[in-house]
Parts: C-alpha cells; structure tokens; sequence
C-alpha cells in the first residue's frame, strides 16, 4: 500500500491540507468593533466566566470547565467551528445555545451590550 503512487499522493494532499488548516492564523482583528475591554474584564468578573475558565488578568479565574481563554484574541474559531471575529464572539457569548447548538456552554443570560463588552476584552488576550 505504501508503494503505491496514488495513496502516496492522497496522503500528501491530506497532510498539506492539515498543515494549512492547522497554521498559525491571526483572528480578525477588533477594528471596527464597538465595545470596552475595561468594563468587559469586569463583567467577566461579575458574570463569574472565571468559574469555568482559566482567564489571565483575572483574579480566581481559574476555572477547568470550559477551555483556557488564554490568547482567545488569535485564535482562528471560536468552540472549533465559528470564525473567529468579533462580532462572532459576542454572539457567542450572548447565545452560545443559538451559535451552536448543542454544545457544553450554557446561556447565562448575557445581554448584547455586555456581552460586546466582555468580546472587547477578551480581544486583549493576545
């Protein structure tokens, strides 16, 4: 199987696909995005994100729940599978149920305000 030109060439194509795919890639950037990383770092305090995640900057924001926020402001998806951007990551933390069904991250009653807020200091986490 190794020696046969066709398999070779498909694991080639598969692997190059798994390198560009997996490649280090900046998120999109906050540019335009309207929101306040100060009041978001306080309401990550207040709406008590720190219980599930692992959140630098913020004080007993250790939890192991969810994923490590660390460096969220690069990633390239948000929960795997929605583009990173900022927009994306509000409506994430507004309705994760309603960006994606299913998955383990409850909707905590987060308003749009807030959570553009929250969206503009997890931006920072670079």
């Amino acid at each position: 199987m190794g020696d046969n030109p066709a398999v070779r060439l498909m694991i080639a194509s598969l692997l190059g696909l798994a390198m560009i795919g997996c490649g280090k890639a900046d998120a999109a950037g906050p540019g335009n995005f309207v929101g306040d990383a100060r009041r978001g770092a306080d309401l990550v305090k207040n709406y008590h994100c720190g219980g599930c995640h692992d959140i630098p900057g913020i004080a007993g924001a250790d939890g192991n729940v969810g994923p490590p926020l660390h460096r969220v402001g690069t990633r390239t998806y948000i929960a795997g599978y929605i583009r990173n951007s900022p927009d994306n990551m509000a409506a994430w933390i507004e309705d994760p149920q309603k960006a994606l069904p299913g998955n383990a991250m409850p909707r905590m009653g987060i308003p749009q305000k807030d959570a553009r807020d929250i969206a503009a200091f997890l931006y920072t986490l670079k």
